[in-house]
């Protein structure tokens, strides 16, 4: 007969292999989403299974009930199964505990642990932040900003930039393009001057206001009620399933998109993050650190699935509801590339850390794989490095 040591260890194996059973059908689901399963080796962590591990209260930009928001949640419940205890992720919906626009200081501060935000949403923090995130005109598709992150070794660098902060870059999150609804048809690039439009501050305002518009900065849940009221003309968030949940059908009649070859002009990649303050961070063993960043990264894959999954379904109940899609001419394009590079230029050389990322951002752009710009394009301009 087994004695009871026995009996512990075998139950501990059980307790392994549903753990290790777990994690691989989480990242292999996700790796079926997106590229590569790279982590499914990945290490049980621990014997945090018998505690509740180290919490983690992680505010989203996502208002509750969206798309974006329920997958959060999921993802967050099932991380301190995949990490073997070590860590409980407590979801948080935007505004929850924090301003949207103040989750960095409240994670810098240990309000909250960490957050899932908009990464433009730190173009108000530091000049180079408008370069974590997609701007007008420049890489246009997700797998440009995987090359930029990853190859071009764009995710150290701005690691080092979130320690700044006293915050640790676990990855970025893949989200969407956006879309300008408006409650007046825009159908050319001269008919944006003079309109009050909602844009998410820093080089996406600026260049818009370049070209005669007024622009506002509001937080997500301000949006529906902004343009119910009429106080703003029109106003960019994000995707059309998120819209449509949040209600914008109701409140205007139009969607302002760019020619067929450019979709969205403005903000192609809207990316998001999760970042976990520091002295939180280094609490948790090396291992599952580790693990986090694989997860994060499976996570981004599910993200971006869920949205588009999402997206299909709700392109025809625009139609049911009468909104209008317009699409802007590629002349209308030009235009507006035309004062989207000088802004390029103008924040990166706000500062040194501003302008080497940029420089990362350049190096991509010229990339033969990706040619967004050619030396041509820029070659009456400079970085003050």
């Amino acid at each position: 007969m087994k004695d009871q040591k026995d009996d512990r260890v075998d139950q501990n194996s059980a307790h392994e292999d549903n753990v290790s059973s777990s994690r691989r059908g989480f990242l292999k689901k996700s790796a079926a989403l997106g590229a590569g399963g790279a982590i499914l080796g990945a290490p049980a962590i621990g014997n945090a299974q018998d505690s509740n591990g180290i919490r983690l209260r992680i505010q989203s930009s996502w208002q509750p009930g969206t798309v974006g928001y329920k997958t959060f949640e999921n993802w967050a419940k099932r991380v301190q199964e995949l990490t073997h205890g070590e860590v409980r992720i407590e979801p948080h919906p935007a505004g929850s505990i924090v301003g949207d626009f103040s989750l960095v200081d409240g994670v810098r501060d240990g309000v909250i642990e960490g957050q899932n935000m908009f990464t433009v949403y730190w173009a108000g923090k530091m000049p180079a932040g408008v370069f974590f995130s997609s701007y007008p005109m420049a890489l246009s598709v997700p797998h440009h900003w995987d090359i930029m992150y990853g190859a071009y070794g764009g995710h150290g660098f701005v690691n080092d930039l979130y320690g700044k902060f006293g915050m640790e870059f676990l990855g970025h999150v893949h989200h969407d393009m956006n879309l300008i609804h408006s409650k007046e048809p825009l159908r050319s690039f001269d008919d944006f001057k003079g309109k009050k439009i909602r844009f998410p501050g820093g080089i996406v305002a600026e260049t818009f206001a370049s070209v005669g518009v007024r622009t506002t900065l509001l937080p997500g849940s301000e949006v529906y009620p902004a343009l119910e009221k009429g106080t703003i003309d029109a106003a960019d968030f994000v995707g059309p399933a998120v819209n449509y949940e949040l209600g914008f059908h109701q409140v205007t009649d139009y969607i302002i998109m760019g020619p067929t070859s450019t979709p969205c002009l403005h903000q192609p990649v809207d990316l998001m993050d999760i970042a976990i303050n520091k002295r939180t961070w280094n609490r948790l063993s090396s291992q599952t650190q580790d693990v986090m960043r694989d997860l994060v990264a499976a996570y981004s894959r599910e993200h971006y699935a869920a949205i588009q999954e999402a997206n299909r379904k709700a392109w025809p109940k625009y139609e049911e509801a009468g909104v209008e899609v317009i699409h802007l001419s590629e002349e209308d394009a030009a235009r507006f590339r035309q004062a989207a590079i000088p802004k390029w230029f103008e924040w990166a050389n706000k500062d040194e850390d501003a302008a080497r990322l940029f420089k990362i951002h350049l190096e991509t752009m010229k990339d033969p794989s990706i040619a967004v710009i050619t030396d041509e394009d820029v070659k009456d301009y400079s970085l003050d490095i």
